[in-house]
């Protein structure tokens, strides 16, 4: 495990694929602003400071989560935060990046 393994940022392709194959939920962890200016097609905007607040919707989704903010470092946070509270998901780091990644699939 590298150290982008460890905080949250070495999602390789593939495991964007798996989550992808499995119906996962994008979360775009930025502010609703930031989000207004361009995001992943379909993703679902739960800003940060907000994500705690959420966990029980996020919960009743029952899908794996990918998560995406700006330059993957919320969405790393955002990924700890699922985590600890139960919910499969991974860091899907920036979200122009993810955008890419997904269109390449």
């Amino acid at each position: 495990m590298g150290f982008l393994d460890f905080i949250g940022l070495g999602s390789k392709v593939s495991d964007i694929e798996e989550y992808a194959k499995k119906s996962a939920i994008i979360i775009d962890v930025r502010s609703h602003a930031e989000y207004a200016n361009g995001h992943v097609m379909g993703s679902k905007n739960i800003p940060l400071q907000t994500l705690t607040h959420e966990i029980e919707k996020i919960k009743s989704w029952n899908k794996p989560i990918i998560a995406c903010c700006q330059s993957g470092m919320r969405s790393a946070q955002a990924t700890t935060i699922l985590k600890k509270n139960g919910i499969d998901c991974i860091n899907g780091g920036g979200w122009s990046s993810l955008n890419n990644k997904l269109a390449a699939m």
